[in-house]
């Protein structure tokens, strides 16, 4: 389904406990059942709790012939021990390499609230309305340095456009109830646009 106010063909994929139905409506997007050439960017919802199944790796890759934009949606991030972080590793490992560009931060009770940007270092903080963008301090940058360092210099060798070009992989969490990472997504798929 293409949403009438977006030239995108956008298709979800993924296992059902990921909520692939969800994040579809959310982007004005269908639920997708097999790679085509038409198709302006393929999303693969992961749910940290369950991992990935076969069919969802076997549609990732049915999408390198088409050199399709691909982005990975991490859900269920709020409660369980979901970690956004352990779904990276593991996408890593079963589709190709994947970029962070943003990391979660959470609040003292262990449930998401911001995201930190790894080219700027600006923390979102996504439990004001609207979202509050700030720096961050210095004990988060420390802290995130090594994984900043990473997504850089993987940038810096894909170049400028790679995202548009399916050849650079973000993963981006995403928490629907509060907001966390639809305007990510969204700020991604407007580079196809």
């Amino acid at each position: 389904m293409q949403n009438p106010t977006s030239p995108l063909n956008l298709c979800v994929f993924g296992h059902p406990s990921a909520n692939p139905g969800e994040v579809a409506t959310a982007l004005g997007a269908s639920v997708g059942t097999q790679a085509t050439g038409d198709i302006s960017c393929a999303l693969f919802v992961v749910n940290p709790n369950t991992g990935i199944d076969q069919a969802t790796i076997d549609q990732w890759q049915s999408f390198d012939e088409f050199l399709t934009p691909r982005m990975i949606v991490v859900t269920q991030l709020d409660g369980n021990n979901a970690d956004f972080d352990d779904a990276v590793m593991l996408a890593n490992r079963v589709f190709d390499q994947i970029a962070t560009p943003y990391l979660v931060l959470h609040d003292d009770d262990g449930s998401p609230r911001a995201l930190i940007s790894l080219s700027d270092m600006v923390i979102t903080d996504y439990s004001t309305t609207p979202p509050t963008k700030n720096p961050c301090e210095p004990e988060h940058e420390t802290l995130v340095q090594e994984f900043r360092d990473e997504y850089l210099e993987l940038v810096t060798s894909m170049g400028e456009g790679a995202f548009a070009a399916g050849v650079l992989f973000p993963a981006i969490p995403l928490v629907m109830e509060k907001g966390i990472g639809l305007d990510v997504i969204k700020k991604y798929l407007a580079e196809l646009n």
